[in-house]
């Protein structure tokens, strides 16, 4: 009776050690991978420092990031919106997508919002192992105001005036290894001469009620000092990643030599090979000629030939 219990027993550890169907040991093993994580606090000084998180559903990963940063003027937009359904594209090529919110001027003046995007991607590289992550592989892609804070994350990784270190992960690296810039922002202080130059009436920055202005707290004359340590151009330097910037002829948001100045800016030290820029001729602020399917494919060759 001993040994037929013994045996029982015996079958019943084995069948455990097998199947992983008693104690929790089936966990792991019969859980469906999970894809999506909404809502992920990267850092806790406000309700704005969340992210969510995609990954493709096909390959195995580690994958190579995409970090989606929203339009809106600084003052409006979600994580949630046009640009990264735009960046969703990047799932059938292997990227993973990870979407940011960050504090809008309503809440704080620069620099919160720049110190909200690196606290993003340093959380992203301290939890690359928990999601999936490709940790050294990680690419900024954003339009308009969203365009401007990727290419100021470009530019300026590791500069210590903006990395609030107190948003965590303060030992990990913020810089990235790609930049895509759709019609973003640059200089503040020269878009209504751009705009006096080609003749188009476009948005003016110098007034107080401009979002320029807004995100600097004060009208942007009243403040060069800090409109400068807004411009991506203060930082270029020879380690800087690739740039990929796109840009309308009549836009009237975001003059278009804040692009092809930037551009060249950028062309002078890092060379052409690293620098693309391209201006759409009668195009406005983002819309068709940016997102349609053929111009979003040219967006993720470039990144697949820096990234993968």
């Amino acid at each position: 009776m001993r040994k037929q219990l013994a045996w029982i027993i015996a079958l019943i550890l084995v069948w455990v050690l097998v199947t992983g169907t008693l104690s929790g040991w089936g966990e792991t093993s019969t859980s469906p991978k999970q894809y999506k994580w909404l809502d992920v606090p990267y850092a806790n000084a406000s309700a704005a420092q969340k992210l969510d998180i995609y990954l493709p559903t096909d390959i195995q990963g580690p994958f190579p990031v995409i970090v989606s940063v929203h339009a809106g003027g600084y003052e409006a937009g979600d994580k949630v919106g046009p640009d990264v359904l735009t960046a969703w594209e990047g799932l059938k090529r292997g990227y993973a997508v990870v979407s940011v919110n960050y504090r809008l001027s309503g809440e704080a003046i620069f620099p919160a919002q720049i110190n909200d995007l690196k606290a993003a991607i340093r959380f992203i590289r301290a939890n690359a192992r928990k999601y999936d992550l490709s940790p050294n592989k990680i690419a900024v892609w954003g339009s308009s105001a969203g365009g401007g804070l990727a290419a100021l994350a470009g530019t300026s990784g590791n500069v210590k005036e903006l990395k609030d270190p107190t948003l965590g992960n303060r030992y990990q690296s913020d810089r990235v290894q790609a930049v895509v810039d759709w019609c973003g922002p640059i200089n503040f202080l020269t878009m209504d001469e751009h705009y006096k130059q080609s003749g188009i009436a476009g948005h003016l920055q110098n007034s107080p009620n401009s979002f320029g202005s807004k995100l600097m707290g004060q009208q942007i004359t009243l403040v060069p000092d800090l409109a400068k340590m807004a411009n991506p151009e203060t930082y270029i330097t020879l380690d800087d990643p690739p740039f990929f910037i796109q840009q309308g002829s009549e836009d009237k948001w975001i003059p278009m030599q804040q692009s092809t100045e930037f551009a060249a800016k950028l062309q002078a030290v890092l060379g052409k090979d690293k620098v693309e820029c391209e201006v759409f001729q009668g195009a406005g602020h983002g819309g068709q000629r940016f997102n349609n399917p053929e111009n979003v494919n040219k967006v993720l060759d470039f990144l697949d030939k820096n990234l993968k």
